[in-house]
């Protein structure tokens, strides 16, 4: 069984910041239910894709499916939509992008304005917050977008999936929408059942982890693998003595370190050298920045590790991933998936 790039594509385009997750949640479920997975849903929107017996040692692997966005928070009365960040933006990459607000009765494109340099005071030019913008989507009045936008209606950038030269690929929303679609494709691509295999696609990540504390709750996972973006650091002006060093091209990252759970690290270290896989380790001694700061502090404490393929450019408009790197991050979870069982759940810390 190959990956189904196709499936990918879907998930990039579907429209879905945090709490307003239910597009790419659906795209997520009729996948799932394509490769016969027992499918279910929580009362926040996650969704659960099981395969293998109930009978043997759960393990959770989850992605996390909210993107980063905007919200509506005031429509004056021109028809402009002014605006607040959902997760992390580096505001100035959103000047002049291409839109599509997602309103309650309808969808609009629009861009992103901002008065031409020719107009703004000298300061003005220095830095700027979201405030300072607005979405245009060509309305002439408030009362054009009746019926159509209201305040808390959410916005998401408009850049398509595309294919770059070799196996390079660009998207918004590749973290982690790269997360939620390896989890369940690695989860049915797994053929031992000595282990029940649980894929979650976690809602609510970038602004909190609320989806993963509630899918550690109603699961109760014997081990858990949270797979979510990295940061490539291959592009100029990186420190690598800070950040390490890992480019496209260089296979998944491990995380080390504050909330992984060093047993379970070693065991996934061991499969990747038994199958060849190329990796590189990730210092994290304080938080993970993921959905794993959250499973790990569940219930009676969750052994948790943390898989990542690269991405340039995180949380900007347009994501770099390369097609390689995910193949890497299927091929070493899928050997890991194959090999659990009440003999190789995780060891106690050391």
């Amino acid at each position: 069984m190959e990956l189904n790039i196709q499936f990918l594509e879907n998930l990039l385009a579907a429209p879905g910041t945090s709490s307003y997750e239910s597009r790419p949640a659906q795209v997520w479920h009729e996948r799932a239910d394509e490769l016969g997975a027992i499918v279910s849903t929580d009362s926040y929107g996650n969704v659960y894709a099981a395969f293998g017996p109930d009978s043997a040692p759960t393990v959770m692997v989850a992605g996390h499916i909210d993107e980063i966005g905007l919200m509506v928070s005031h429509i004056d009365e021109g028809g402009l939509l002014f605006v607040q960040e959902v997760g992390g933006w580096d505001i100035q990459q959103l000047v002049g992008q291409r839109v599509r607000v997602v309103g309650h009765g309808g969808e609009l494109i629009g861009v992103i304005g901002r008065n031409a340099i020719h107009l703004l005071r000298k300061d003005a030019t220095k830095s700027i917050e979201a405030k300072d913008l607005w979405v245009d989507v060509g309305a002439n009045a408030r009362e054009d977008l009746e019926g159509l936008v209201r305040t808390g209606d959410f916005i998401v950038l408009e850049q398509p999936f595309t294919r770059l030269r070799d196996s390079r690929i660009s998207s918004k929303a590749l973290d982690n929408r790269v997360g939620a679609f390896l989890a369940l494709e690695t989860c049915a691509m797994a053929v031992d059942d000595s282990c029940k295999r649980v894929a979650v696609a976690t809602v609510q990540e970038e602004i909190g982890g609320i989806g993963a504390r509630s899918a550690a709750f109603s699961l109760a996972p014997d081990l858990a693998v949270v797979i979510d973006g990295t940061h490539a650091t291959d592009t100029p002006g990186v420190d690598k003595r800070q950040a390490g060093e890992r480019g496209l091209g260089s296979g998944p990252e491990l995380s080390v370190g504050s909330y992984v759970h060093h047993g379970l690290l070693e065991n996934l270290i061991e499969v990747a050298s038994t199958e060849a896989i190329s990796y590189t380790l990730g210092a994290n001694p304080r938080r993970t920045g993921t959905d794993a700061d959250f499973l790990a502090s569940s219930r009676g404490g969750i052994p948790t590790v943390v898989v990542s393929p690269p991405i340039r450019y995180m949380h900007s408009p347009n994501e770099v991933a390369d097609l390689k790197d995910i193949e890497a991050t299927a091929k070493l979870l899928v050997a890991f998936l194959n090999q659990v069982d009440d003999k190789t759940l995780p060891r106690p810390p050391q």
